[in-house]
């Protein structure tokens, strides 16, 4: 039984290891700050995730003693990590006049293509007083 522990245990680590070096390679070589995010975002997470795991089964299989630090580091992290992530992108997408990273695997070039919808791309609309078009506030 100890053995199939250990096994786990380090299939866990390495699992982490390898997607932690997935998502740390996703960030340095992805074309785009859209593209970048998925990197740490995701795999990382993952990866820290897998790490944090192996040390949940570790400790009171090993050790004999169980804490709550590995589960409340990896709670806080799978909440933070995709709430940072959507404000990244947010702010990236209402930078005004500063145009759209290129990426080349998806077209654009210099801006975002139309929506279709009257709001466009920005969240930050509303109507104006009088029935007029909407406008983007300051």
């Amino acid at each position: 039984m100890e053995t199939a522990i250990e096994i786990l245990i380090s299939f866990l680590i390495v699992l982490g290891g390898v997607f932690a070096f997935v998502g740390s390679l996703g960030l340095a070589r992805l074309p785009s700050l859209m593209t970048r995010l998925h990197g740490p975002t995701k795999a990382t997470t993952l990866g820290v995730g897998s790490t944090l795991i192996a040390s949940m089964i570790f400790f009171p299989a090993f050790v004999g003693s169980w804490s709550a630090h590995e589960l409340l580091i990896a709670l806080f992290l799978f909440i933070t990590a995709p709430v940072s992530a959507n404000m990244i992108a947010k702010a990236h997408l209402h930078r005004q006049g500063w145009g759209v990273d290129p990426n080349p695997a998806d077209g654009i070039r210099d801006s975002l293509p139309d929506t279709g919808g009257p709001t466009g791309w920005a969240t930050f609309w509303e109507p104006r007083e009088g029935g007029q078009d909407d406008v983007l506030r300051p």
